[in-house]
């Protein structure tokens, strides 16, 4: 895209993004179940011999460990930088199937261990269940769809079942569940509400320090993550940087003041940005310096096109309050295989195009600078 600098508009989106990378985080709570689980369903079996109980067992460990399974093969596409919202929501839904499938087969398990008259594996039954909660709570509660469905379907069935036992201590321990249950869902929310609010902070303040504050395009840092992106991607294709300076920049602000010289730059920003791709982008780098990369061309005379109409866009005049104001432009570019080169380097040589642009009075490629001083010493 032109600029991927975030609005304020799209911080809930990003928030909630951030949100579901966070079940992908979940492996050790989810291991630790998985092998909890396991290990006191074959306690219970053979104290047991249950049938059912066995199949329980065989299911709940399929389905665990299928949710450890998919977090691990979705991991790294929930990373991605730039993933989006409904890829984010797809991931989630991947996600939630095999944890909402454990969820339910294990408030069947618990259910089946309080129908069976050993109160020991009613005692085990209760930690497991418990652990589970806490475990929930800590690896996806920022999720709360999954979370709470997940907490109550595992947990509430055996809570019903337990009231049943004519034990006073079985009551007690019900109502005692039932208790941390609901304190444990009121503090799922509440603290959701307060991460959410904190993330979005995060991601405004990381978007501010990525964002020039004069003409709202990305700075140095954002241009330099945008660059480093394409290249963790690949791809085909060339990359060319182009590097802009206005000339007679600083008469302006002498003649006309500061505020018509922030004016111009806003709207030179404004002109380069229509004159790219969706899949370029634009800096810019301070003062009256900008930035332009192009990712992906096939030649060199694509950059040389683009490289015209940056200048023609700037060379327009400007209207400014009642002033009209013309100024031109020296422009260097650069055309490599971005995927070999650092992008400091490829801005240095074309800073070097540039100057030779300013001293030859046109748009400079770097190849064409060794010869542009040749004639110049002769």
């Amino acid at each position: 895209m032109k600029n991927r600098i975030p609005s304020n508009r799209a911080v809930p989106e990003a928030v909630e993004i951030e949100l579901i990378r966070s079940l992908f985080h979940a492996f050790l709570p989810s291991s630790i179940m998985t092998l909890g689980f396991i290990a006191s369903g074959v306690v219970v079996y053979t104290r047991t011999h249950d049938g059912i109980m066995l199949g329980l067992l065989v299911a709940g460990a399929f389905a665990s460990m299928a949710r450890l399974l998919v977090a691990w093969q979705l991991a790294l596409r929930a990373a991605e930088p730039r993933l989006t919202l409904n890829e984010a929501r797809w991931l989630e839904r991947r996600f939630a199937i095999p944890y909402l499938s454990f969820a339910i087969l294990l408030g069947l398990f618990g259910v089946r261990a309080f129908m069976l008259p050993f109160p020991d594996i009613h005692m085990l039954t209760i930690a497991l269940l418990i652990g589970y909660c806490a475990g929930v709570a800590v690896g996806i509660g920022l999720r709360l769809w999954i979370a709470v469905p997940s907490m109550l379907i595992s947990t509430v069935p055996a809570i019903l079942v337990a009231l049943l036992q004519q034990d006073a201590i079985y009551w007690v321990m019900s109502a005692l569940v039932a208790g941390l249950l609901a304190g444990g869902t009121h503090s799922l929310h509440s603290r959701h509400g307060r991460l959410v609010r904190d993330i979005g902070l995060r991601l405004a303040f990381a978007n501010l320090a990525r964002k020039d504050a004069l003409t709202a395009l990305p700075n140095r840092i954002a241009l330099r993550e945008w660059y480093e992106e394409r290249v963790a991607l690949g791809g085909a294709g060339l990359i060319a940087v182009h590097y802009i300076d206005l000339n007679d920049f600083k008469p302006v602000n002498d003649s006309y003041g500061h505020p018509v010289g922030d004016a111009l730059l806003t709207i030179v920003g404004k002109r380069i940005i229509r004159s790219l791709r969706e899949t370029d982008i634009a800096a810019r780098l301070g003062g009256d310096e900008f930035a332009v990369i192009q990712y992906g061309i096939k030649n060199a005379e694509e950059a040389e096109k683009l490289a015209g109409r940056l200048a023609e866009a700037i060379a327009r005049p400007f209207q400014i309050g009642e002033h009209t104001i013309s100024i031109s432009t020296g422009l260097g570019f650069v055309v490599a295989d971005g995927r070999e080169e650092d992008l400091e380097h490829l801005l240095g040589l074309a800073d070097q195009a540039l100057y030779a642009s300013k001293r030859a009075g046109t748009i400079v490629q770097y190849e064409a600078v060794e010869a542009l001083q040749s004639r110049a010493v002769a």
